[in-house]
């Protein structure tokens, strides 16, 4: 195997079943241990020191992203407005929770980090749960890596967010991280209607993947899919404002 073969990914690469293998197992353990050492490191640690691990984690997933659409660049044959998109853009959320994380360094709000920890972490159980790319090949090349890699830094970031108290979950302020869901949600729609470079981002379109794995009719599945988000967000807020929560719960 050449590097070329390697970086462009185009070196013969049987599929095998890889999940809940023993490179799987391994990676999400490292990602378990890089956390907790990095939470209990720097937990009493200045702004400043933890502010510096938070760009170490975003740098490498834009050193990831940049190159990955580099290559991309380089191995397309020709380029048209909608495949330059197709290259260019985050189309899946899990990229899309990539460059949420990479922009929040610089917004630098408690409700943007509240947001990008929330989707970026989801996207990560999702992928660690079953991971359908990464690790369903005989070799790891370039793409297996991108994506065994991104999947990675992005539960290791989301997590550390919290430990680390960038994000403050309030019911009070929890408008601002809706304002932020319904702007991904307007992008997507504009992925999948006005670009077309992305059939389903957010897994929420007929015939997903998900939804075939389930077994069950689009409407029941919608249904799921948005009590199961419903729940899934709420839980960073009952837990991180339960003081607030309960208090009000005592006095009524």
């Amino acid at each position: 195997m050449t590097f070329n073969e390697w970086i462009f990914s185009s070196y013969d690469n049987p599929t095998i079943k890889g999940q809940w293998g023993l490179l799987h197992i391994l990676v999400l353990i490292l990602c378990i241990a890089i956390i907790v050492a990095i939470s209990l490191i720097f937990r009493n640690k200045s702004e400043k020191a933890k502010r510096i691990v938070l760009f170490i984690l975003v740098g490498l997933i834009f050193v990831f992203e940049i190159t990955r659409r580099v290559v991309n660049i380089i191995k397309a044959d020709y380029f048209t407005f909608d495949s330059i998109m197709y290259i260019i853009l985050p189309r899946p959320w899990c990229a899309i929770a990539c460059w949420t994380l990479i922009i929040s360094v610089f917004v630098n709000k408690k409700y943007f980090y509240n947001f990008a920890s929330m989707t970026a972490l989801l996207c990560a159980l999702i992928f660690f749960a079953y991971p359908g790319v990464g690790f369903n090949n005989e070799y790891i090349l370039f793409e297996n890596l991108y994506s065994i890699a991104t999947h990675s830094l992005l539960l290791i970031t989301s997590i550390v967010l919290i430990t680390l108290n960038f994000t403050k979950f309030e019911y009070k302020t929890i408008w601002k991280e809706v304002i932020c869901y319904l702007v991904v949600l307007a992008y997507v729609f504009i992925e999948i209607y006005v670009l077309k470079v992305e059939s389903d981002p957010m897994y929420f379109m007929s015939g997903n993947d998900v939804m075939e794995i389930l077994g069950v009719s689009y409407g029941v599945y919608l249904v799921l899919y948005i009590v199961f988000s419903l729940v899934y967000f709420n839980l960073f807020y009952l837990i991180g404002d339960r003081k607030n929560v309960f208090k009000k719960r005592i006095k009524n």
